[in-house]
C-alpha cells in the first residue's frame, strides 16, 4: 500500500473515534497522537494512534435500510490486540483458527462463544479461545442469538492477521 497523505486528526475528529470505538467495543484509547493516512492504491482509511496502526473505517449500517451506510471506525486486528475489545467480541474454537487467520468468513460449528448484543450488520471482533488472541474484524450476518448453531456463514471477514492492512509499516 502506497501512502498518498498522512496528516493529523483535529480535536471534533478525535472525539468521534474515541466515543465510537468505546460505544462500540468498550474500549478507552489512551493515545497523544492520532494520524490519518490515505494510500494511492487502496480505498482503506487508516489512523495511527501514537504511530500505530490501530484504527480503520469500515462500512456501517447507518439505518434498517441496507443501502444506507456510511464510513465508521472500528479498531484493526493490531488495535484489538493492543487494546482488548470489552464487547462485539465472537470467540472461534482452535479448529476454525487456521481458517479465520488465513481471511474465511465464520461458520457457526467453529464459534465458541457470542457476547450478547451483537445486530446482524455489526462489525465484530474475532478471537481465538486458547489465548483470547483477535484474528480478525468482520461483520456480522446475523445477531448474536443466531450466531450458534450447527451449519452456515455468520460473519463476514473484512480484515485478517496477515492480510494487506494488517502488514502495513509506517
Amino acid at each position: 500500500m502506497q501512502v498518498k497523505s498522512r496528516h493529523h486528526l483535529r480535536g471534533d475528529e478525535i472525539r468521534r473515534i474515541e466515543t465510537t470505538i468505546e460505544r462500540s467495543l468498550g474500549v478507552a484509547l489512551d493515545a497523544d497522537s492520532y494520524e490519518r493516512v490515505d494510500f494511492d492504491d487502496s480505498d482503506t482509511d487508516l489512523v495511527l494512534v501514537d504511530g500505530d496502526p490501530f484504527i480503520a473505517y469500515f462500512e456501517q449500517s447507518v439505518s434498517s435500510e441496507e443501502d444506507h451506510t456510511e464510513l465508521s471506525p472500528f479498531l484493526t486486528v493490531r488495535g484489538a490486540n493492543a487494546y482488548p475489545p470489552q464487547q462485539h467480541v465472537v470467540t472461534v474454537d482452535t479448529g476454525a483458527i487456521s481458517f479465520v487467520s488465513d481471511g474465511a468468513d465464520v461458520m457457526r460449528p467453529g464459534i465458541a462463544a457470542v457476547d450478547d448484543g451483537i445486530e446482524s450488520g455489526d462489525l465484530v471482533a474475532i478471537s481465538e479461545e486458547s489465548h483470547g488472541k483477535i484474528l480478525a474484524i468482520g461483520r456480522a450476518r446475523v445477531s448474536s442469538d443466531d450466531l450458534l448453531g450447527d451449519s452456515g456463514k455468520v460473519i463476514d471477514s473484512l480484515h485478517h492477521v496477515g492480510d494487506e492492512l494488517y502488514q502495513v509499516t509506517l
